[in-house]
């Protein structure tokens, strides 16, 4: 819906005026999430996402040490859709950013 797209819209800007690096989404929330577990990417941040759109990669950054969260950095994500997958050095910056 178009208030999703907005907000959308403001975390990428939000994001954009605090790192000085690309920020990519490769459009499947499973792999970008394969990517925070395997060190390819350091964090991942998306709404509205279906349980079984994202539970593969949940179990696979958390095995590998990293967090997942909701947008409040609160273990909360299945139930207000919002994700938060990062890894140990960035999550709570990235928390600050979406909150």
């Amino acid at each position: 819906n178009e208030k999703d797209k907005e907000l959308g819209f403001k975390e990428y800007e939000k994001f954009s005026s605090k790192v000085n690096i690309p920020i990519r989404k490769m459009g499947s929330a499973s792999l970008d999430m394969a990517y925070v577990a395997a060190g390819r990417f350091d964090g991942f941040w998306q709404r509205n996402l279906n349980y079984w759109d994202i539970a593969a990669g949940i179990i696979l950054v958390k095995e590998s040490g990293g967090f997942v969260t909701d947008f409040n950095g609160n273990n909360e994500y299945i139930e207000n859709k919002t994700i938060l997958a990062a890894n140990s050095r960035i999550n709570e910056q990235m928390v600050e950013v979406l909150k």
